[in-house]
């Protein structure tokens, strides 16, 4: 079975090649376009799964993953900043508070599988950071594509008080729900997601534990 990435993350290229499977990557022709009428949950299983179903239609019969990230702020919804204003905005939104990130899966199965559709959701909590700071941490470059703004594995960490949740979904795209089902669908694993967790020498993993 072709085992497809829908995606243009390398985040998410590195995190699905930590099951040790080849695979190809293909960019997905789908617009991320933020609604005001979805919730939060809606919207990024819908994106994820317009990304997978946009590969699966020119590539029939493979295993297309399609993954997104979006952030909740007392309610409203974060995507990736528009440019380098909107993300000094976020920034300033999210210093000294907490947030939840919000990563969904999509599978799209074309090999005769049932598919996927998940969510898994982290809860991070943010240090109060001055106008200084956010200057600084812009000038590093790592914030234009990323949902809220700001690297969790990047020097973004330094922004974060603690972090609840699974660190990889955090990142970018949660690999345990993607592992399981590859594994119902009879893939072999070279390396489970335990003996991941255990080692846990993914980037900058180690400063949430």
């Amino acid at each position: 079975m072709r085992l497809i990435l829908a995606s243009t993350s390398p985040r998410r290229r590195e995190i699905l090649a930590l099951l040790g499977l080849p695979f190809d990557v293909i960019a997905p022709e789908f617009d991320e376009r933020i609604s005001a009428d979805l919730k939060i949950d809606e919207e990024v299983l819908a994106f994820a799964f317009g990304k997978a179903q946009s590969v699966a239609r020119t590539n029939p019969g493979g295993i297309v993953i399609g993954s997104d990230t979006m952030i909740s702020l007392e309610g409203a919804k974060l995507g990736k900043p528009l440019d380098t204003a909107d993300a000094r905005r976020m920034l300033g939104l999210l210093s000294g508070k907490e947030h939840e990130i919000y990563t969904s899966v999509a599978v799209v199965d074309g090999s005769g599988g049932p598919g996927l559709r998940t969510i898994e959701t982290v809860h991070v909590h943010m240090r109060r950071f001055s106008a200084e700071e956010i200057e600084r941490y812009l000038a590093v470059g790592e914030s234009l594509d990323k949902a809220g703004a700001y690297s969790i594995q990047g020097e973004g960490r330094k922004l974060i008080v603690r972090m609840e949740g699974d660190f990889l979904a955090a990142v970018g795209m949660p690999l345990r729900p993607i592992a399981n089902y590859l594994e119902k669908r009879g893939v072999k694993i070279a390396r489970s997601v335990d003996e991941l967790d255990v080692d846990r020498k993914y980037v900058n993993r180690q400063s949430f534990d």
